[in-house]
């Protein structure tokens, strides 16, 4: 009787209707699950999601190894383990020249995305005016979305992505209370150069307003220097700083990330992160401070390897047909698709891995208008040279140029 119950139970359960709350009607399973999910199912080359197929550095694992066996398998500090705090603080100083209390200014988080979450709960109210530059990373808008935000949009546009300063001077007023950036940029690889960093901290002393900074591909910056916008005069008491180690280190899996800010902002970022998720990993933490100890040439020989990297994906996508934009930083490429004839990025993407076999990431839902990215697909190159390479031969074989 209770597996005919159970069953019966189950039938029931499927044929209600999904639930969720308004906030978060609008947003569906990611895009990356999406074409994960449909690139496994048809044995694809996964060029898509931005997480490496190479493992992270022996050092930092066998940190947290050790770690474990130390027994630091309990709760950790709710806003951070002390050393780790020390370390993020001691990096903040070496790249920005900044010296900033680690009990009172840093704040240990479960990856970057907490970070980002904590912050917009912790310092957003229902209302307030938060302004994105698009395309963007598909969590900032689910999370303005949970705070109640209300999202303004500045759109970067291809070749170059340029910031359109006089847009954004006519977008931020009295009202603004906050502007989320990213740089180096996910998805197109754009780097902010210092004249728009300047002109964006201008208009936030000008007019009051906070600075949300995700700079998780700080250390991912090729043709150019990557500056932190917290470094400009009159910036560092108005923003919020956010990064991780996953990018820099292989190890996204971990999800170890922090966010820097003075303490008036700190505050709120840690009242939200205590109901969220409490504390992170301990073991991890302490291998934590094991990379962030890493000596520059750990850096150095990163940025050679994605070069390479970068190298290979950018002539074999042009090889193939497509027009490659510039990247400057993370280890994504954007690419035009049209010549092939889809209408549109989405159908695209299913057909390259469907019929090509190689995984990419359609970009317009990472607009608030998708047709400002219905053009434009992602490819990642935080893969092996021998999977690059085995993806662009299967796009030589099966693309085929119509325009």
């Amino acid at each position: 009787m209770s597996t005919i119950s159970t069953q019966n139970e189950s039938t029931l359960q499927t044929q209600r209707p999904v639930q969720v709350a308004q906030r978060l009607e609008k947003f569906k399973t990611t895009i990356f699950t999406q074409m994960s999910i449909l690139g496994n199912k048809h044995g694809a080359i996964n060029l898509g999601q931005g997480f490496p197929n190479f493992d992270g550095p022996e050092f930092v694992k066998e940190a947290a190894i050790q770690a474990i066996k130390d027994g630091k398998n309990q709760y950790a500090r709710a806003f951070g383990a002390p050393e780790l705090n020390s370390a993020v603080a001691s990096r903040f100083h070496r790249d920005t020249g900044l010296v900033i209390d680690p009990e009172r200014e840093v704040t240990v988080t479960c990856g970057c995305t907490e970070a980002i979450a904590a912050a917009m709960l912790g310092l957003i109210n229902p209302g307030d005016e938060v302004i994105l530059f698009a395309p963007f990373y598909d969590s900032y808008e689910a999370t303005l979305s949970m705070a109640g935000a209300k999202v303004k949009c500045i759109t970067l546009r291809p070749p170059g992505f340029d910031i359109p300063l006089d847009e954004l001077k006519a977008a931020v007023t009295s009202e603004t209370r906050a502007i989320l950036m990213n740089t180096p940029h996910n998805p197109t690889g754009k780097m902010f150069t210092r004249e728009e960093l300047e002109a964006i901290a201008s208009l936030c002393i000008e007019n009051d307003v906070i600075v949300f900074s995700d700079e998780v591909y700080d250390k991912l910056d090729f043709e150019m220097d990557h500056i932190c916008i917290a470094s400009l005069p009159g910036m560092y008491e108005r923003t919020v700083t956010m990064n991780s180690l996953g990018k820099t280190f292989s190890l996204t899996g971990w999800k170890i990330g922090w966010a820097v800010a003075p303490p008036h902002l700190t505050w709120g970022i840690r009242q939200a992160h205590s109901y969220l998720t409490f504390a992170t990993s301990t073991p991890m933490q302490a291998a934590a401070v094991a990379a962030l100890e890493a000596p520059e040439s750990y850096y150095t020989e990163l940025k050679r390897d994605y070069s390479e990297k970068k190298e290979i994906l950018v002539k074999g996508l042009k090889e193939v047909g497509f027009e490659v934009f510039p990247s400057s930083g993370t280890y994504f490429v954007v690419v035009d698709h049209t010549p092939f004839g889809f209408g549109d990025d989405v159908a695209f993407c299913e057909y390259l891995i469907k019929e090509v076999g190689v995984v990419a990431i359609p970009t317009s839902v990472f607009y608030l208008n998708p047709e400002d990215g219905k053009n434009l697909v992602r490819f990642a190159f935080c893969k092996d040279e021998e999977t690059l390479r085995s993806a662009i031969e299967r796009m030589k074989l099966k693309l085929k140029r119509v325009v």
